[in-house]
């Protein structure tokens, strides 16, 4: 035996040819069989019931997505203290995104990072992230840790109530043609 004569048998395995005679098996309507609307090209019939309503149409709708949300990337403080245990951060310098990239503890740099309070840590911890909780604060606070918050990228308009909008776009009086 060789290197050069080993072969794997699986990954030369030939695709299926229809409509190649009787004698093949999937000859004439090549496995789709007779006529119908699944038997022609270009079908895709998901979720239809044979008339049924579908549940789909069944169920009620619910809530919706909110186009504007800001998503953070959330990471509690028991799993920095885990990082810093297996030595994957370094608690003596101010711990940044990339930072939190490279413990494995958020999976992009570019994204928006929130600290929890869940857990505990004995290690006076600096940070530099865009948001944190109460209880995150206060045990950072009483290990002796700081918290510096990252500047926002973008800058928010100041919300505008409905009245305001509508005083914004009420019609102005129109002038007559004499």
């Amino acid at each position: 035996m060789k290197l050069n004569t080993l072969v794997d048998k699986a990954s030369i395995k030939k695709p299926k040819r229809v409509g190649r005679g009787i004698g093949s098996g999937t000859g004439k309507t090549s496995g789709a069989g007779h006529k119908g609307q699944k038997s022609r090209s270009g079908v895709a019939i998901k979720g239809f019931e044979g008339g049924q309503m579908p549940l789909h149409r069944r169920l009620p709708k619910r809530g919706f997505k909110n186009r504007f949300r800001t998503e953070y990337s959330v990471i509690n403080i028991g799993d920095i203290d885990k990082a810093i245990n297996n030595k994957k951060i370094d608690a003596k310098k101010t711990i940044t995104n990339e930072d939190f990239f490279s413990a494995g503890l958020i999976r992009n740099k570019n994204v928006l990072v929130k600290i929890l309070g869940k857990g505990k840590t004995n290690h006076p911890l600096n940070l530099k992230v865009d948001k944190a909780s109460k209880s995150a604060i206060k045990l950072i606070s009483d290990n002796k840790g700081k918290i510096d918050y990252n500047e926002k990228v973008q800058d928010t308009d100041k919300k505008i109530s409905k009245e305001e909008k509508v005083k914004n776009t009420e019609k102005k009086p129109v002038k007559k043609k004499k």
